[in-house]
């Protein structure tokens, strides 16, 4: 039986620790600083976590791109050359091309390499979203499943992922086009925190609107509460964006809900930066996404 890769992509935001703990590799989307084009690094190795988004602070502009189509010609290349299936979990849809721009590399490749295999799934999810969906096809993967039940799998769970994220202020959305100046200004003086999902399709959007920090973080934990089955068989994510201080209060105010484990880790720079410091989420699976815009 052919070996398996489970490969995602930046967007994903799987740690090291995570990566190595489950044979998961990525590919990297970039960031570009002030016009200058680095590679997204979710290991923050170009630069730290602190820096970038003191960058964003500062007000420095700072854009992304999808995954080049080189970066997957060589990934998927070198796995095909190895005789190695290949079962690539992109970032959503709406948010980013990079499933599509794999879907092409592939058929590219399929002339050369007629007997491999490169399956890209859309995750319709981002973050730790993404992330959950890769390490459920790696332990699929350990558990002797065969690469396609493996993707029919992940098309199926992918539905039951459950997002809520708020923002330390609406500048980011602002600037990435999600809410008009004059909203943001008047939001931001009123202390108005949009809570956001990631709806069926995979994109992400508001779905109430709260007045305050803490109230924001209150209501991320009420919609967990609401939405969590089986907390108890499975991992909460809670990730932010240079704002750990509010970390410890999320994971005391869930803690009633018996998780099995708790892993907290750092919104990369993709992510990072559309939505801005200061924001914070919570992952897990729960009732099935229906919402869709």
């Amino acid at each position: 039986m052919a070996n398996i890769r489970i490969v995602t992509d930046t967007n994903s935001d799987l740690c090291a620790e995570l990566r190595e703990k489950y044979n998961i590799e990525y590919v990297k989307m970039c960031t570009v600083i002030e016009g200058k084009v680095i590679p997204a690094d979710i290991d923050w190795k170009a630069f730290g976590s602190a820096e970038f988004y003191g960058w964003l602070r500062e007000g420095k502009r700072v854009t992304t791109t999808q995954v080049p189509a080189g970066e997957f010609r060589a990934y998927f290349e070198q796995a095909l050359q190895a005789g190695d299936t290949v079962i690539y979990i992109g970032c959503a849809l709406p948010l980013s091309s990079s499933v599509n721009t794999a879907a092409v590399v592939a058929r590219d490749l399929a002339a050369t390499y007629p007997e491999g295999k490169i399956y890209c799934v859309d995750s319709k999810n981002c973050c730790m979203g993404e992330g959950m969906l890769a390490i459920l096809a790696a332990q699929l993967r350990d558990a002797g499943k065969s690469a396609e039940e493996i993707v029919a799998q992940i098309q199926e769970r992918r539905a039951y992922v459950n997002q809520f994220v708020t923002v330390g202020s609406l500048d980011m959305l602002r600037r990435a086009g999600r809410v008009k100046g004059s909203a943001a200004f008047f939001g931001n003086l009123l202390g108005v925190k949009p809570i956001i999902i990631s709806d069926a399709n995979g994109q992400n959007v508001p779905v109430c609107k709260v007045k305050g920090r803490r109230t924001s973080l209150d209501k991320l934990v009420e919609l967990m509460r609401e939405t969590v089955i089986e907390p108890a068989s499975q991992t909460l994510y809670i990730q932010h964006a240079d704002c750990a201080e509010d970390v410890e209060y999320l994971r005391e105010a869930l803690a009633p809900l018996g998780f099995a484990d708790v892993h907290i880790t750092t919104i990369g720079p993709v992510v990072g930066a559309c939505i801005g410091p200061g924001a914070i989420g919570v992952w897990a699976y729960g009732k099935k996404i229906e919402t869709a815009v």
